[in-house]
């Protein structure tokens, strides 16, 4: 696979730090969670984690934009922002890393949530203009994500609607004993809209290749709640799987499975071998990720544009890394179109609320932000030399 993308994620909020007028930065400072600050100081040391990747043997890094950098204030654009993002993209492209740009990860200005977020009837328009500025430092980016996991968006949003509203919003949770509500599909009507504008202009103006990226969460029935299972299914992933059908590529995110019975998705059940988010180790689950995808968009490219572990042992994500690049293979074997994968995450971050989760193949120390390369990302740089087809 010589054109595979194969490297590693991160999104602005969770790693620049200071994303001081965006919807998160506000929630944060209600004191119902942690806070992410400097994060863990991504937006000044991106060229040595950048090298990092390369370093080890990755020919790819996903990182985000930050609309509430580049349009802090309701149509006035920071010019400064934007050359700094394209720093980022010369950063890549000069040491081998393919960049895969998202221009929407979960993150707002706080001015568009005030205006009623997604609800507003100008809403796709505000991220269109957004877009058509942004796509000025993309003309020669290959990959283009325009908004990331619409289906767990519609879930922030509404947190966000709340926030607006003056109401005291706690962080969502999805350990173990959760039971999230289904998303909104009334968002996700307008983010599909979204999309689909986001997606025309990105073709319009540059070369990228654009798509939008879906949280697979891997689904599978219980004895007699099959037509239960397909409902569900549709409602949290195969909608949005199916906007995907004229796009370059839909990215799958994957990182563990769970079955639906007559009440919904079965929660968690605790476990020593949880990972640090409670969920199931289930590195299985991007293989049933990966063929759902492919039968719901009748054969849209995918990219593995997230998949990992949050660990404290590095020997766990190893295994995890090894077992879940098994099915991908095992779907390529199969015919299907696999196009990279994308490990989450690059670094340690910030995880919407939590610093505790470790998904880095990175380490980042929280006091000195010291850069510590785990074993991870040998295992997954021999890989993307070609170390080996199979885990062993």
């Amino acid at each position: 696979m010589p054109d595979f993308l194969w490297g590693a994620a991160a999104s602005a909020h969770q790693y620049e730090g200071n994303n001081v007028n965006s919807d998160w930065w506000w929630l944060e400072s209600q004191g119902a969670m942690e806070r992410s600050g400097a994060a863990v100081d991504g937006y000044h040391r991106y060229a040595d984690d950048m090298r990092l990747l390369a370093d080890a043997g990755l020919n790819a890094f996903r990182f985000s934009l930050e609309w509430a950098r580049i349009e802090p204030a309701q149509g006035e654009f920071a010019a400064a922002e934007l050359i700094h993002y394209r720093r980022m993209i010369d950063t890549a492209l000069s040491l081998g890393l393919t960049p895969v740009v998202t221009l929407l990860h979960f993150t707002h200005p706080r001015w568009f949530i005030e205006k009623g977020g997604w609800r507003n009837p100008q809403a796709v328009g505000h991220f269109a203009r957004y877009v058509e500025k942004v796509t000025a430092i993309l003309g020669d980016v290959e990959w283009v994500c325009t908004i990331n996991e619409p289906n767990i968006h519609t879930l922030t949003a509404r947190m966000m609607e709340r926030l607006a509203a003056g109401e005291q919003v706690p962080p969502i949770s999805a350990g173990p004993g959760a039971r999230l509500p289904l998303p909104d599909p009334e968002i996700g009507a307008v983010l599909a809209d979204a999309h689909a504008t986001a997606r025309d202009i990105v073709r319009a103006r540059t070369r990228a290749q654009a798509g939008w990226t879906v949280a697979c969460r891997a689904l599978t029935p219980t004895p007699g709640n099959e037509e239960r299972f397909a409902e569900v299914k549709y409602h949290w992933e195969d909608f949005y799987l199916e906007q995907a059908k004229g796009d370059d590529f839909v990215g799958v995110q994957a990182y563990t499975s769970q079955p639906v019975d007559a009440d919904g998705v079965v929660p968690h059940p605790p476990s020593p071998t949880n990972t640090l988010t409670g969920w199931a180790f289930r590195p299985d689950a991007l293989g049933i990720a990966i063929r759902n995808a492919a039968d719901v968009t009748r054969g849209t490219p995918i990219v593995v544009t997230e998949n990992g572990i949050a660990t404290d042992d590095d020997k766990r994500r190893v295994q995890y890394i090894d077992e879940a690049l098994g099915t991908l293979f095992d779907a390529t074997d199969d015919g299907i179109d696999i196009r990279g994968y994308l490990h989450w995450s690059a670094t340690d971050n910030f995880e919407w609320g939590h610093w505790a989760p470790t998904f880095g193949l990175i380490g980042v120390d929280r006091t000195t932000l010291a850069r510590t390369p785990r074993p991870s990302l040998s295992r997954l740089g021999d890989i993307a030399r070609g170390g080996y087809r199979h885990a062993t």
